[in-house]
């Protein structure tokens, strides 16, 4: 991500925190380099197990030039998905949490290497999030490619 991009990243997530100016401190100063966002303003998170996050990553990366903003936490565990606010009040599905309003989310400084939990998609500073119809759509795609045994050819 260069400097221009992370930044506009920087403003776009620090626009949601209760106050900017902390988040930003928060960034510098804490040693893995994360501060604590609410969902539920601007974005909800879905959150997906690795096992079947991943595949679901690949399958949006296949159906589209770049996906909105994702996150893996520590040990690849948990994935997190950035949908549009009000997603999460919504959504239906097994096995899937979600982080929404009332909620806060751990999210690493954009462009920036840290320890545990990271961007594997970071935002763009555009706001653009991941579509829920596109992401259920991928997420049935990868749980069938699993149920086959992870073969994306069968």
């Amino acid at each position: 991500m260069t400097g221009a991009g992370a930044k506009s990243a920087v403003e776009w997530l620090v626009s949601v925190a209760p106050n900017p100016e902390a988040c930003r401190w928060e960034w510098e100063r804490n040693p893995l380099g994360v501060a604590l966002l609410p969902a539920g303003k601007l974005w909800d998170v879905l959150i997906l197990p690795g096992e079947l996050g991943y595949p679901t990553l690949d399958v949006l990366n296949r159906c589209i030039d770049r996906p909105g903003p994702v996150l893996a936490d520590f040990g690849d565990s948990r994935m997190g998905f950035f949908v549009p606010e009000g997603t999460v009040s919504r959504w239906i599905g097994t096995g899937v949490r979600g982080a929404g309003h009332g909620t806060w989310i751990v999210v690493p400084y954009p462009g920036r290497a840290t320890g545990g939990v990271r961007w594997l998609v970071p935002p763009d500073g555009s706001g653009t999030l991941n579509d829920p119809a596109l992401l259920e759509l991928a997420m049935h795609e990868a749980a069938a490619q699993l149920a086959r045994g992870g073969d994306r050819n069968s």
